[in-house]
């Protein structure tokens, strides 16, 4: 007799998973405090090595946004085309969106792993300076996830990490090995979204 699996329930996680998007335009709309809280607290939710949640959440609105999105602007004349494009279209993510919230490790991890693991130190900062990463882009995933129920939209502006550094420094965070910067708002734009390669492509058993 062949065994036949029930089907899945309706599931409001796997909705939003499967309906987030990257958006870049923003409606002229700002995202209620209570909404922007529910999504700091999904992405403070995030698994971290040995819970130690070495990661912190700035958030930039108003002037403060106007003088990151310059900040981008003028860094992105010193890279080659391709580049300076998308800097710019990240220039203009972050002004169109009402809120920006910038993802930076704290580095606390880095600096005491050694003292947790009890190895060396050289040993202890690849170990470390990769879990670090690890945490803070789960709970990045966690926040874009979590905007995605309430109705928002978010980008991950991937392509400051060619600035990383002046990023940070403008943040007034230390030089650390994550940096993520993603507008918050409501979507001025609909997307499909990039097709996937089907999951058969990418999964592979062994037993």
């Amino acid at each position: 007799m062949v065994e036949v699996n029930p089907p899945l329930p309706r599931n409001e996680t796997l909705e939003s998973v499967e309906r987030r998007r990257s958006v870049r335009l923003f409606k002229r709309k700002s995202v209620p405090e209570d909404y922007l809280n529910a999504v700091l607290r999904a992405a403070n939710q995030a698994p971290s090595a040995h819970n130690q949640q070495s990661w912190r959440f700035i958030i930039i609105r108003g002037n403060k946004k106007k003088e990151l999105a310059h900040l981008v602007t003028s860094r992105a004349a010193l890279f080659p085309r391709p580049a300076s494009v998308l800097l710019r279209m990240a220039a203009r993510s972050i002004i169109s969106a009402p809120v920006v919230i910038a993802v930076a490790n704290t580095g606390e991890l880095i600096a005491r792993g050694a003292d947790l693991f009890q190895v060396e130190k050289k040993t202890a900062l690849d170990f470390f300076r990769t879990m670090e990463i690890q945490n803070s882009a789960a709970a990045v995933e966690n926040l874009m996830v979590a905007a995605t129920s309430l109705g928002l939209a978010t980008v991950w502006l991937g392509i400051l990490f060619l600035i990383k550094d002046d990023i940070l420094s403008f943040l007034g965070e230390p030089q650390g090995e994550f940096m993520a910067v993603v507008p918050v708002g409501y979507g001025a734009q609909r997307t499909k979204g990039p097709k996937k390669i089907s999951v058969e492509q990418v999964v592979k058993y062994l037993q």
